[in-house]
């Protein structure tokens, strides 16, 4: 077959046209690619670390936009969600079991603890479910004690009340008294006394403060004068711990555990209670022993209601937390004068190592300025202050 002069011409050239074309686009990537290196090497120049940080987002965003983090960890965002409910719901859980109720707002604060560890878990298994779900008991605990955390002390007031519980097994009352009376208390209520440290505290504390009255195991020692000191029964008709070890079973029965007196101030008649409410006990059997505080809770509760005068002073070892429904009664009608003026949660017990605050000052018709806890004077307990005014 013969090719005709034609044929011949086209398909060089159409060759060269290829040839052409694919150089150009060649040539054209390669200017573009030198382009964009040119414009990252610009942006970078200018940008700085925002492309990084812009870029660490986007990583971010793709990662959790798959479904893999969300399906990581379903064990650990269900824990988070019941932590959150637990503390969001804590006034429901019911009492009757154990009062295991009660066990939770004792240590209603501690559970927060449990997030940090809940969130390293949530970290190594990268599981984004687990680290939204950690938002709920964050919010709770936050709306819960963050307020506690801020110092909301103010300078000034009228007088310092002081509550400790001196424990019966201390074995230098007269070096307590000591501390205590260095303290500058205007009033100063004591806990748990013994007949045979009781005259320790008389003897060591009689100079800085001239009046005082004691029924049975808690006493009030004064700057100012008192009156109209009487008991208040809280129902404690088996006593129990180191203080019961102390006494008879008559005594047990027939000792006091709480007074109510008047102290006469500038301002007018203060009136003051002293209580030193039942021990709870922890056993596995029985879960929380509480009976005996309730008990006296509820009475000491209907005693303050009672009270006519509109300045009222609760001073003592309740043995429980205002979070504790168990004090519904006296939270209602009292404020909690580490909670309205204190910094921080102003644990008491036990002294080595503080984790709850069963010590309390808690007040009617004046104003906490300030709230603290004294150091270590030998007791199980540490001592509690406030400043107050009118």
């Amino acid at each position: 077959m013969t090719t005709t002069p034609q044929q011949d011409t086209q398909e060089p050239v159409t060759a060269h046209a290829r040839d052409t074309a694919e150089v150009g686009q060649g040539g054209a990537d390669s200017r573009d690619g030198d382009s964009r290196r040119d414009d990252s090497r610009y942006g970078d120049s200018q940008d700085g670390d925002s492309g990084g940080w812009r870029a660490g987002i986007r990583r971010a965003i793709r990662a959790v936009s798959r479904p893999e983090p969300w399906k990581r960890g379903p064990v650990l965002a269900a824990l988070a969600l019941l932590l959150g409910l637990l503390m969001l719901l804590h006034a429901w859980i019911p009492d009757g079991l154990k009062n295991v109720g009660s066990l939770v707002e004792t240590f209603l604060p501690w559970f927060g603890l449990f997030v940090p560890v809940l969130l390293a878990g949530a970290l190594w298994r990268r599981s984004a479910s687990a680290v939204v779900a950690l938002l709920l008991p964050v919010t709770v605990w936050v709306n819960l004690f963050g307020g506690v955390l801020s110092d909301k002390s103010h300078p000034g007031g009228d007088l310092t009340v002081v509550s400790h519980n001196v424990g019966a097994g201390n074995t230098d009352p007269a070096g307590t008294a000591r501390d205590l009376a260095a303290s500058g208390a205007d009033v100063l209520a004591l806990e748990e006394l013994t007949g045979q440290a009781r005259g320790a505290y008389e003897k060591g504390l009689a100079k800085a403060y001239p009046y005082h009255a004691v029924k049975g195991t808690v006493g009030l020692w004064s700057k100012r004068p008192l009156s109209e000191t009487r008991t208040v029964d809280v129902a404690m008709l088996g006593m129990a711990g180191p203080l019961a070890r102390n006494l008879s079973a008559e005594e047990k029965a027939a000792t006091p555990r709480a007074l109510r007196t008047t102290v006469a101030t500038d301002q007018g008649p203060l009136a003051v209670y002293v209580a030193h409410l039942g021990s709870v006990r922890v056993n596995p059997k029985a879960g929380l022993s509480t009976s005996q505080r309730d008990d006296g809770a509820q009475k000491l509760g209907e005693a303050v209601a009672a009270e006519p005068n509109e300045r009222v002073v609760l001073l003592g070892d309740l043995n429980g937390t205002t979070d504790d429904r168990a004090f519904a009664g006296l939270t209602s009608q009292l404020r909690s004068a580490q909670e309205t003026a204190g910094d921080g949660f102003g644990f008491s017990w036990p002294a080595g190592f503080p984790v709850v605050r069963i010590d309390q000052i808690l007040v009617r018709g004046v104003e906490p300025q300030s709230s603290w806890v004294l150091p270590d004077t030998g007791s199980d307990h540490l001592p509690v202050a406030a400043r107050i005014s009118w």
